[in-house]
């Protein structure tokens, strides 16, 4: 546009030359031909200035809220990992009050070393497993397990506790729901539903319908 703009003045110029070579341009008609001539383009070129600049600052900021989302997911997943190891001791001490030799018995202590060398050496969910190859039982049997003196009952709230404030970590920075889902669908997710189910709230609201 700048071109053909240039381009017409100019013929516009050379024809008024043509047309009457005796007519003298004073630096003032000059000045004003000129003026009048670049205006247009002045202004076309404020305006895409302006536009190319509005782009170049969406761009920038979509850069940084992609930026600030990685760094936010980034520190969900060191968070997460910390949390993981706190929720797998927390299952672990559950899974021995009920199950172990402090509980039922059905445990003995070697299984119990071995479950928790397992646990110290990264399978972190291994006492959720556990718990949840076991679902088959009657559900009074989990709740008993999970709820039934005040020394599970605290390693459950602990548990519910703590993996409900990494669900809603995660939500904060989460657009697209993936590490939720994928938070739900792990051992410790799974093991939370199954806490939910067997509340001792929802057992005697059953009990009494």
């Amino acid at each position: 546009m700048t071109f053909v703009w240039i381009s017409g003045g100019l013929y516009f110029v050379l024809e008024i030359n043509r047309s009457n070579p005796r007519q003298l341009l004073t630096l003032e008609s000059l000045g004003g031909f000129l003026e009048g001539a670049f205006a247009p383009l002045a202004f076309l070129w404020l305006v895409l200035g302006l536009f190319i600049q509005q782009r170049e600052l969406a761009r920038h900021a979509d850069e940084l809220r992609r930026s600030t989302e990685n760094a936010r997911q980034d520190s969900f997943f060191n968070i997460a990992e910390n949390v993981k190891y706190q929720l797998g001791g927390i299952t672990g001490m559950l899974f021995a009050s009920g199950l172990g030799t402090a509980g039922s018995g059905r445990y003995d202590r070697d299984q119990m070393d071995e479950l928790f060398g397992k646990a110290a050496n990264g399978d972190s969910e291994i006492f959720a497993r556990q718990f949840l190859s076991m679902d088959f039982l009657q559900k009074e049997r989990m709740a008993d397990l999970r709820y039934g003196t005040e020394i599970r009952r605290r390693h459950s709230r602990n548990f519910r506790r703590m993996l409900e404030r990494l669900l809603a970590l995660a939500e904060s920075g989460d657009s697209d729901g993936i590490l939720v889902d994928s938070m739900h669908n792990t051992a410790f997710g799974l093991l939370h539903s199954r806490m939910e189910l067997y509340t001792p709230e929802k057992l005697a609201d059953e009990a009494s319908n």
